[in-house]
């Protein structure tokens, strides 16, 4: 156990699998007492779950001098460079803490060994970070607190136009090729290929790299579908036509928050806009299981999300560095990359550009 000086007395690291059964309830509970850390990806399930398929997964315990103050799961990689636990798929990351408690960000990386840690997508309210933060921006939240009559509604005058065209589509979806259906957990492994198959190929058009083609997200994935608890599940939510599966999603939940994570329909029904019509679907049985908000992610670039969203939740990425000559040659190797992207996120024309290629790619591939 490494002691420090700062904020906090002292922290442990230890790999996912190691926390004790009372651990994982402190860190619940932490989670149930302040509702901006309910997102599922902060929950210890996807720790536990990315334990099995990263051995570079860790979690620091932190204690401070009234006992248990948070815990923080990361990735350790070689030269003490660190990252979020599944920084690649993750949606969410953080210190999961206790209401009150207070960090230091330099004093904690000293404490985990590490010399940098990168975030791409830090929850709200982490302060001891903030200084860190290279780049802001809003994730998109629907809001199902008072049902899905009150978001519909909201939604129809929000956006007049999107939601009256998604309604006609899914009219017209279902005189053309059959009853609509909608299973909001499907335990189909069927529905699990189909979605994955979906996601491959539109990650292809789209010149981006494809999750799914890395082993270790598919394992990741089917073992968070295989959890199914009041507080954290992996649903997979599927829409059918005429029994034919045509868009689906898979994403994570908690007690209150449904994450958008892998959404995807078949492209041969492309012209109904299945995918809008599923969301809503999905809205629809998320907030009738009593789930209180929606969470689709960072909406730069999408004009479906934009239209959706009910609020913003700020996102923020970022790099924390101590003072030492790894986080220097750290500094010297990534800089200049991450300049360079925040200057394309920052200006539409390039963004666009840089979309339009990287869709010309895909299509040629």
């Amino acid at each position: 156990m490494q002691q420090l000086d700062r904020k906090y007395q002292s922290v442990s690291v230890v790999r996912p699998g190691e926390l004790g059964t009372s651990e994982l309830t402190a860190w619940r509970g932490m989670q149930a007492a302040q509702p901006h850390l309910a997102n599922p990806f902060l929950s210890p399930e996807f720790a536990l779950a990315m334990g099995e398929v990263s051995a570079a997964a860790r979690v620091g315990i932190l204690s401070d001098e009234e006992g248990l103050a948070g815990f923080f799961p990361f990735e350790v990689r070689t030269g003490g460079m660190g990252s979020a636990i599944g920084a690649w798929v993750s949606l969410c990351q953080g210190v999961i803490h206790r209401p009150g408690a207070a960090f230091d960000a330099q004093a904690l990386l000293k404490g985990l060994g590490l010399h940098v840690w990168e975030f791409g997508c830090l929850v709200e309210r982490q302060p001891w970070f903030q200084p860190y933060e290279t780049l802001s921006q809003q994730s998109v939240v629907l809001d199902l607190s008072a049902g899905y009559g009150a978001y519909a509604e909201a939604l129809a005058k929000r956006s007049p136009k999107f939601y009256k065209s998604t309604l006609y589509k899914e009219r017209k979806l279902g005189r053309d090729a059959g009853e609509i259906t909608f299973d909001f957990a499907s335990r189909d492994p069927g529905d699990f290929r189909a979605l994955r198959e979906w996601k491959s190929a539109q990650y292809r058009r789209m010149g981006r790299a494809d999750r799914f083609g890395k082993p270790w997200v598919v394992e990741l994935a089917e073992r968070l579908h295989a959890i199914d608890t009041p507080s954290f599940a992996g649903p997979l939510s599927m829409m059918y036509v005429g029994g034919r599966p045509v868009a689906g999603h898979f994403g994570l939940r908690s007690d209150s928050v449904l994450v958008g994570w892998f959404p995807a329909y078949d492209p041969a029904f492309a012209k109904y806009s299945p995918g809008l019509i599923q969301h809503l679907r999905m809205a629809e049985a998320a907030a009738g299981a009593g789930l209180r908000a929606m969470d689709l992610g960072i909406g730069t670039g999408s004009e479906y999300k934009e239209a959706l969203r009910s609020h913003g939740a700020p996102v923020a990425e970022g790099v924390v560095r101590r003072r030492t000559l790894g986080a220097a040659v750290h500094r010297a190797r990534h800089e200049p990359v991450r300049l360079a992207r925040r200057l394309v996120l920052d200006t539409p024309v390039l963004y666009r550009a840089a979309d339009r290629l990287l869709r010309a790619y895909g299509r040629r591939r």
